[in-house]
């Protein structure tokens, strides 16, 4: 089991912020992301960040969004469509979500509208 599968997600989200914000992006287009990406609103975000949810239990919460297999390309060096470990295929989707609003891409881009 990889150590990031225990990492609680309000350990990473500051990150998250802080990159996108340096970037000139803001912590509602990550909540937009996230609700995307999972299906969880406000509420079950926070809920999740206040209860220190690991990575493992947040997605195992998710309703993934149907068109996560758009998601595609390099992160960390490795194709995120070729990851074999569902849970870490979808950590991955959501770090490769972040480095896109980072990088600029329009939001519908990102959301694979």
């Amino acid at each position: 089991m990889h150590r990031i599968f225990a990492t609680p997600v309000a350990d990473v989200y500051p990150l998250y912020v802080a990159k996108l914000e340096r970037k000139g992006r803001t912590r509602a287009e990550l909540d937009e992301v996230v609700e995307w990406l999972t299906g969880f609103d406000d509420a079950r975000l926070a809920a999740h960040l206040a209860e220190r949810t690991d990575f493992a239990g947040f997605f195992a919460d998710a309703d993934l969004n149907p068109r996560v297999e758009k998601i595609t390309g390099v992160i960390c060096g490795v194709r995120v469509e070729e990851i074999e470990d569902p849970l870490m295929q979808k950590i991955r989707y959501l770090d490769k979500l972040v480095d896109e609003l980072a990088k600029g891409k329009p939001m519908e881009k990102v959301l694979r509208a």
